[in-house]
Parts: C-alpha cells; structure tokens; sequence
C-alpha cells in the first residue's frame, strides 16, 4: 500500500512538472507573438507617420523649379550644363565678369526669385561631406568675406567634418538620427520661416521662425572643398 501511494505521488510530481513546462513554454511563445506584433505595428505606424509628415508638405508647399544662376557663382565652382549641380573645379575657370558674383567665398545662388508664398525645393547631397544650404536675400554683399547669420540675410544650415550646424546668430550644433540624403528646403514667406527636413527618412531637421523677410530671396548653396563631393538640385514644377 505505501508503495502504490508512494508510486501515485510521483506521478502526480512529474505530471506537475510537464504542465509547469508546458506552461513555461506556452509563455515564452506568447510573449514572442506580442512582441514581434508590436514590433510590427510600431514600423507600420512609424512608417505611416512619415508619409503623412511628407504628405502635408508637400501639400501645402509648391515645388518650385531651382537652377543655378552662373553669374553669382564663385570661379572655384563648376556648374552643369542643366544648372542643378555644382562641383568644386578649383581655380583656373576664366569667367564673364559679373557684378553678381561671389569673389571671396565659393558659393552660388539660384536663378528663382522669391518674395511671397510658400515654396519648396530638395537638394540631394549624397556622400558630400562639406556644404552649405539654405537661403539668402538678394542684396547679400558677395565682394568680401563676412559671418553668416539671419541678421546678414542668410538663413543656413551646414555639414562641416561630420557635425550639422544652424548658422543662426551663434551658431546652433544640431543632432540627427540618420544622415540625410537628400535634405528639403521649405520657405513660407508671409509667416517668415524656412524650414529644413531630411527627405531620406522624413524628420525635421531645424527652422528659422519669426523672421519678418522683405525683398527678394534667392536659394543659396555652398562647397567648401575638391574634398566636399558634388550637389544636385531635383527637378521641381516649370
């Protein structure tokens, strides 16, 4: 009799010890699903937020068609036959003299004139490493070397040895997620802001707010280097 019931009570142990096993991997498989699913729905969600984010924009924003205006460009500039890229080519280049253009400083401006509305513009940038995007006033002095800033009508953001800076009046250090490929220029000149997005995964970059703009603004770009790649400007509406 005590060994029958001795006999029972181990049964009884390794039949709690499958349930309890059981049970142990029923959790973990559960707590597998729910994870991989939220794991699913913060991507399907993450994603949806930036095509709305883009969406709006673009919306709102009307794509306009930037070429490069050659007589500003700085003579260490080369420029494309189409107008959308630019190139450090150095000395050497024996250009039209032009009281537009850049003596002191490689930069270059685009043809478009801007002075109302809201606008937008993308800029692909690649692997270039060094450069300047943004926008101007017209009347900029392009004769002498002077400090970037909206005070001087220049609204800016720089990639300069791998950190990205807004040229504002003491220059901000700015922190992204992900290098853009391709950064997004948008102006609303009536509410006096420009506003910098990086097009490759959607995130806002910085803004210029509170600016009272007057005249006439020009889209603005800048190399420093034969070291600092190439930039191309992506077709916009005619």
């Amino acid at each position: 009799m005590y060994l029958k019931n001795a006999d029972t009570e181990q049964k009884k142990e390794e039949l709690q010890k499958k349930v309890e096993k059981s049970n142990f991997f029923n959790l973990v498989f559960f707590l597998s699903f729910v994870i991989g699913a939220a794991l699913l729905l913060y991507k399907y969600f993450k994603k949806a937020d930036t095509e709305q984010k883009k969406d709006w924009r673009k919306e709102e924003f009307k794509a306009v068609n930037v070429i490069l205006d050659a007589a500003t460009a700085h003579p260490a500039l080369l420029l494309s036959k189409n107008g959308r890229r630019v190139t450090w080519k150095g000395t050497g280049q024996d250009l039209p003299r032009s009281t537009q253009r850049f003596n002191s400083i490689p930069y270059v401006l685009g043809h478009l004139s801007i002075c109302s509305g809201k606008s937008h513009w993308e800029v692909e940038v690649g692997n270039a490493s060094c450069w300047d995007l943004g926008i101007c006033r017209d009347n900029v002095t392009k004769k002498e070397e002077f400090t970037m800033s909206p005070q001087k009508g220049f609204w800016v953001i720089r990639l300069c040895d791998g950190d990205y800076w807004a040229l504002t009046s003491s220059v901000t250090l700015l922190t992204l997620k992900e290098k853009p490929l391709k950064v997004g220029i948008f102006l609303d000149y009536e509410a006096g802001y420009v506003s910098f997005y990086n097009m490759t995964d959607g995130s806002h970059i910085f803004s210029f707010s509170q600016n009272k703009f007057s005249g006439v603004l020009k889209p603005f770009f800048r190399l420093w280097s034969s070291d600092s790649g190439f930039l191309t400007i992506c077709p916009g509406e005619e």
